[in-house]
């Protein structure tokens, strides 16, 4: 894979309109890195795209349907400091994967009792939304696959650190993180991993502040609007196996 910095040389940094618009662009960038890859087949036989939900389910949805791949969900909660919740100290993934930040943790001074509180609010929010999107159907089998996980932006990554465990334990064949925008060290991070695990992000700003400030249109995802195009995506591509 070629060095990030490479990659992103001539690419326009014009703002998103939307989800949607973000995740054509991002579509035809993976359409290139794959095809760039002999050995992997643009077929949704070979590939599966997982969204993090929700503000990465419109992005996805584009990339599914550009790539031929069924589209399904990975569901992780990040843990927001105590009265910023925004700020992420960790995030926590389906099979009990917990990533922290430790330095931010210490930083902090949070200990274990204030971690938990936060994680087992985060665990309810996490089964609902699994109850909610699934409606009973297991997952995509990921073993052997090409797996491209799909986000509206990473600002401190810590969400998609707990994804990308939580697909390791599943043995995929490959893991490739696909964004809009990223910090560029958070970009970078993923990108020097080893060869099963590759990054694609179109925009790395160097002025990076938040990942909304590059979408024209950066309303909250609902779960309608998930619904809406898990449905959309199956009827898409009636053959999908819904199993593990």
């Amino acid at each position: 894979m070629a060095n990030q910095s490479d990659r992103l040389t001539g690419v326009d940094l014009r703002r998103f309109r939307d989800r949607h618009d973000a995740g054509a662009r991002l579509a035809e960038r993976l359409r290139d890195a794959l095809e760039a890859r002999p050995a992997v087949t643009i077929h949704r036989d070979d590939l599966i795209v997982l969204a993090l939900p929700r503000g990465g389910v419109p992005v996805a949805d584009e990339v599914s349907r550009a790539l031929g791949a069924p589209l399904d969900l990975l569901i992780v909660r990040k843990l927001g400091v105590p009265g910023q919740e925004e700020l992420a100290f960790g995030a926590i993934a389906p099979g009990g994967v917990r990533i922290l930040n430790d330095a931010l943790v210490r930083a902090l001074g949070l200990d274990e009792k204030q971690i938990q509180a936060v994680a087992s609010r985060e665990q309810i929010e996490l089964a609902r939304r699994e109850r909610l999107y699934r409606r009973d159907q297991p997952g995509l089998v990921v073993k052997d696959k090409t797996v491209i996980i799909v986000d509206d932006g990473l600002a401190t990554g810590a969400t998609m650190r707990a994804a990308v465990a939580s697909i390791c334990a599943l043995a995929p064949r490959r893991i490739i993180v696909a964004v809009p925008v990223a910090a560029p060290e958070i970009c970078r991070e993923f990108c020097s991993q080893d060869l099963s695990l590759s990054c694609e992000c179109l925009l790395t700003p160097d002025d990076f502040q938040a990942v909304g400030e590059w979408y024209d249109d950066f309303s909250p995802t609902t779960d309608d609007e998930v619904l809406h195009l898990l449905a959309l995506n199956r009827n898409r591509l009636p053959t999908r196996q819904s199993h593990r």
